[in-house]
């Protein structure tokens, strides 16, 4: 089985979750094609994604002239799809789209280069990896001829923006989704009518043993807690500024790491400077996934104060280091975290009761801590398991494949002399 992996930008700091599921799913022996649109002259912290760099083919790396040279080979053999996929193209930007029209055509351009690639490599089956600017051009690649597609949505974004990213039309159009949570699969319910229900499945992102399977000893007696995201509006590092702040001014000792980067740094380096935080609170930069569990366990815990969310690994990560986790009542975490059981759960944007689970979380007694943390070891690897979760999706690219070869059979088999070859075959150009 030969399926490809389309993402925006991959590798990314922010999305070990991606690269965990592609090695997962090559242990598993499926061959797995990375394509990404952008993203071969970014920084990167981890020595992992430096390989699944290497590993990757870059669609904008060529520049136009080699976009331009793929619409060409493309409209020479394949004229009539090329006209579908433009006219889907531009039904798309008009409606309602967050992009404007010329965006939408460099979307067909893509396809194209990426079509020619995948007739070179005999791909199955497209995986998009977000509902944004990858559904689409995987979508448009199947107009022009190649594989049938899928794609995991994860949110918030793409539920904020499902009208502006023609979310309900990539659903209809694809062989199945994935949701990363229950939560995320009731929202592509109401996207779509009751009769497309079935085609939405729950796959978990997930964690890999070698991970977590290292000495994990409390960290009791620090008063450091830990904040791993990054900095931007909807992760709330602003409202837990003003929480620390609260416990400093009530004399309360303590250090806050928080471990990321983003579009807010400025913001945040500023709140730290006004209200004097500088000693309590440092700023990590990105870092790579061994840093951010090292992070993760020189801390008493991990805060996340998000304000819209999926369900994020660190959560997962944090658990299955044995660490607590003091998180919102948002999406997909509430079918994760038990509140009392590994940690704290509080209402969105409620300072108070951030302040007083901070307060708790630096209190709690050592075995208190010790009975969390076991608990939420026990509940993320029985729940996110990146091998269980790996081979769902494995599966669910299994039936794709066999489904489509069971109605290219069927039509061999109506047409005594034979169909034309079927627009949705990569390997019948």
């Amino acid at each position: 089985m030969k399926i490809a992996y389309l993402i925006n930008q991959y590798p990314k700091p922010s999305h070990t979750f991606i690269r965990r599921e592609i090695q997962a799913l090559e242990r598993q022996g499926v061959e797995i094609e990375r394509i990404s649109i952008r993203g071969w002259d970014i920084a990167l912290a981890d020595k992992q994604d430096e390989i699944e760099r290497e590993r990757t083919r870059y669609v904008l790396k060529g520049g136009a002239g080699s976009l331009l040279s793929a619409v060409l080979r493309v409209f020479v053999t394949h004229p009539v799809r090329l006209v579908r996929a433009t006219v889907l193209a531009a039904r798309l930007a008009f409606d309602r789209s967050e992009r404007p029209l010329p965006i939408h055509l460099v979307y067909v351009a893509e396809a194209c280069q990426i079509l020619l690639w995948f007739r070179d490599a005999g791909v199955q089956h497209v995986h998009a990896h977000f509902g944004t600017n990858s559904a689409e051009v995987a979508m448009l690649t199947h107009v022009l001829g190649g594989p049938q597609w899928s794609m995991t949505v994860h949110g918030p974004a793409e539920f904020d923006r499902r009208p502006l990213l023609n979310l309900p039309e990539k659903i209809k159009r694809s062989k199945f989704v994935v949701a990363i949570s229950s939560y995320g699969r009731s929202q592509l319910f109401r996207c779509v009518e009751h009769r497309l229900w079935p085609k939405i499945h729950v796959v978990h992102c997930g964690l890999e043993p070698a991970f977590y399977s290292v000495p994990t000893a409390g960290a009791a007696e620090t008063r450091r807690i830990v904040c791993v995201g990054r900095l931007s509006e909807p992760k709330g590092q602003l409202l837990l500024l003003e929480a620390a702040k609260r416990l400093l001014d009530r004399g309360e000792g303590f250090d806050l790491v928080l471990a990321g980067d983003g579009e807010m740094r400025g913001d945040i380096e500023a709140m730290i400077a006004q209200h004097d935080l500088g000693e309590r609170v440092r700023l990590t930069g990105w870092i790579g996934s061994d840093e951010v569990r090292d992070e993760i366990l020189a801390a008493r815990g991990l805060v996340i104060a998000s304000f819209a969310e999926g369900l994020p690994v660190v959560i997962m990560e944090a658990m299955a280091l044995r660490r607590p986790v003091i998180a919102t009542y948002v999406a997909g975490i509430p079918e994760l975290v038990i509140p009392g059981e590994h940690g704290w759960l509080i209402p969105a944007g409620d300072i108070e009761a951030l302040v007083n689970a901070l307060h708790e979380l630096l209190e709690a007694r050592k075995n208190s801590l010790f009975e969390m943390g076991q608990a939420a070891q026990a509940r993320v690897i029985s729940r996110h398991d990146i091998d269980i979760e790996a081979e769902k999706l494995r599966q669910l690219f299994q039936d794709a494949i066999d489904s489509d070869f069971r109605m290219h059979l069927a039509k061999v088999i109506e047409t005594p002399c034979g169909p034309e070859p079927p627009s949705d075959s990569i390997g019948k150009y």
